[in-house]
């Protein structure tokens, strides 16, 4: 079994000519052409051919950076604002105990004859 790897355009826009799979000198497993439109090399997967740029992975990689980048600060401001609520609540308790307005005492000794 072996696959057709066609010609294409790499990154630096310099024509690649095509090969087949597998390749003299290589892997005899990697009978399957895979890659992306603009980087194409020879594997043991079926599924791994992408039919998009290698580039457009990139801009895949920078997008959860910004998200993971973003959920980081919301998630540090809301330890922040946690820690600040936390400690205005303990400054402002009163230092006292709070007066019930009753004062417990001992009754006294009262004898029963």
């Amino acid at each position: 079994m072996s696959a057709e790897c066609s010609s294409y355009l790499n990154a630096d826009k310099v024509l690649v000519s095509g090969f087949s799979c597998p390749r003299a000198g290589g892997d005899a497993r990697a009978v399957y052409c895979c890659g992306f439109q603009d980087v194409k090399y020879c594997c043991d997967d079926p599924h791994s051919f992408f039919p998009y740029e290698h580039s457009y992975m990139w801009w895949l990689s920078v997008g959860a950076l910004v998200g993971l980048s973003i959920a980081a600060v919301v998630l540090f401001a809301f330890i922040i604002t946690v820690c600040v609520l936390c400690y205005l609540f303990i400054s402002m308790k009163p230092r006292s105990k709070l007066d019930t307005g009753l004062s417990l005492q001992m009754a006294g000794k009262t004898s029963c004859y």
